[in-house]
C-alpha cells in the first residue's frame, strides 16, 4: 500500500515512523500543529499497537490468543471484552462470507509455510486431516462469562487476516484523543487515514503494482477511510509452476489458487476492510464482487492474472488520466 496525501496545510508539523510491529512494516504519520504532540502521537500508537499483539499474537506464548488455543478441545478460556468482541465480529464475517474468512485456519499454520522453506507439497491425508480443524462455527463463545472454547483438539485461531486491520483502527484512535486531526496509519498492506488534506475533499492512495510493489499500478481518491490490499506478490510458494498464495482456503485447507494478483478494499474501517479483501481473495472475482455488492459504504478492486481490473459498482473509473505528474488510473468512489 502506497500513500501519497495531497499538500497539508504549511503549519502543519509531521513526521513518518517507520518499524516493525505485529512482524509487518508499520508507518506511522500524523500531522499535528506542534512537534512534540506528533511525537506524542507516534509513541501513543507504537505503544498501543505493541498491547494489542501482546494478547492477540497466537506466536507470543503468553499471550491469551495462545492460551485459548493451548486448551482446544480440554476447557473455555475466559477472555477481555476487548478480545471477545474482535472473535464475536469474526464470526459474523465469516457468517457473511459463507465461512471464506475464518480465523481457525490456523489450524494449518504448521504445514504451509511460506517463507521459501517448504520443498514438496503436503500429502493428501495431510490436508484432509485439517478440514476438520478449520470451521468458525467450532468456536463457542459464551457472552455472560466472556469465555471462548475451541471445540476440537487441534483447532487454533490466528488473527493475520484481521489484526493488522483493528490495530491500524486503534492507532487513529488513539491520536485522535490526544488531538491529531489529520493521520495516516499503515499497518503492512492496511491503510486508514482521518482529516482532509488541505485543499482537497480527498487523500490519493496508491494500489501497489503486482509485478513492481513499490510503485502504484492504480490510485484510489478516497475521502478519510481505510484502504487495504491483500495480493499474492509477496507471499507465496510454488509447486509445479503453479503459485499458491499465502491465504489459506478454509474449505480446502490449501493455498488459494484462484489466480487473483491482488484484492483492495476501501471502506470507512481497517478491520473490516482487512478481513474482506482476505475473503473476496479466497472468493473469487465473481462471488466476491457480488458480496461487496451488497454491502453498504464498501468498495473494492481487484487486479487478476492478467493484471486487468475488476470493480465494485460504486466506482467510477478514470483511465487514462493525465495530470502533470504522469498517465494515472485512478478510481474515485461514486457520489
Amino acid at each position: 500500500m502506497l500513500a501519497f496525501p495531497l499538500s497539508i496545510s504549511a503549519q502543519m508539523k509531521h513526521r513518518t515512523e517507520v518499524l516493525l510491529l505485529m512482524d509487518s512494516r508499520f508507518e506511522i504519520t500524523p500531522y499535528a500543529e506542534t512537534d512534540s504532540l506528533v511525537e506524542a502521537g507516534i509513541t501513543a500508537a507504537i505503544a498501543e499497537t505493541q498491547r494489542i499483539e501482546a494478547f492477540l499474537s497466537e506466536w507470543i506464548p503468553e499471550s491469551a490468543v495462545s492460551e485459548i488455543n493451548r486448551n482446544a478441545g480440554i476447557k473455555p478460556i475466559k477472555v477481555s471484552d476487548e478480545l471477545f468482541g474482535i472473535i464475536a465480529r469474526s464470526k459474523k464475517v465469516s457468517e457473511l462470507t459463507d465461512g471464506a474468512f475464518d480465523i481457525s485456519w490456523a489450524a494449518a499454520r504448521n504445514v504451509w509455510k511460506f517463507d521459501g522453506s517448504m520443498t514438496e507439497f503436503p500429502e493428501a491425508h495431510v490436508t484432509d486431516s485439517l478440514k476438520k480443524l478449520i470451521n468458525y462455527k467450532n468456536i463457542e463463545l459464551n457472552e455472560a462469562d466472556k469465555t471462548v472454547f475451541l471445540k476440537e483438539k487441534g483447532m487454533a485461531i490466528g488473527f493475520v487476516a484481521i489484526g493488522k486491520g483493528y490495530a491500524a483502527n486503534r492507532c487513529k484512535i488513539v491520536m485522535q484523543q490526544l488531538g491529531i486531526q489529520n493521520g495516516i496509519v499503515i499497518a503492512g498492506g492496511d491503510l486508514t487515514a482521518w482529516g482532509k488534506p488541505y485543499g482537497k475533499p480527498y487523500w490519493s492512495i496508491g494500489i501497489a503494482d503486482p509485478l513492481n510493489p513499490e510503485k502504484a499500478r492504480a490510485w484510489f481518491n478516497t475521502p478519510s477511510g481505510a484502504v487495504v490490499t491483500s495480493g499474492n506478490y509477496e507471499h507465496f510458494t510454488m509447486f509445479n509452476g503453479i503459485r499458491y498464495a499465502h491465504i489459506i482456503n478454509p474449505v480446502t485447507a490449501l493455498p488459494v489458487e484462484n489466480k487473483l494478483r491482488s484484492v483492495t478494499i476501501v471502506c470507512p474501517d481497517a478491520e473490516l476492510a482487512d478481513a474482506l479483501a482476505t475473503s473476496v481473495f479466497v472468493m473469487g472475482i465473481s462471488n466476491g464482487l457480488a458480496l461487496i455488492n451488497q454491502l453498504k459504504g464498501v468498495e473494492c478492486v481487484i487486479i487478476d492474472g492478467e493484471l486487468r481490473f475488476h470493480t465494485s459498482a460504486g466506482l467510477n473509473l478514470e483511465y487514462p488520466m493525465t495530470t502533470k505528474l504522469d498517465n494515472r488510473t485512478i478510481f474515485t468512489i461514486k457520489n
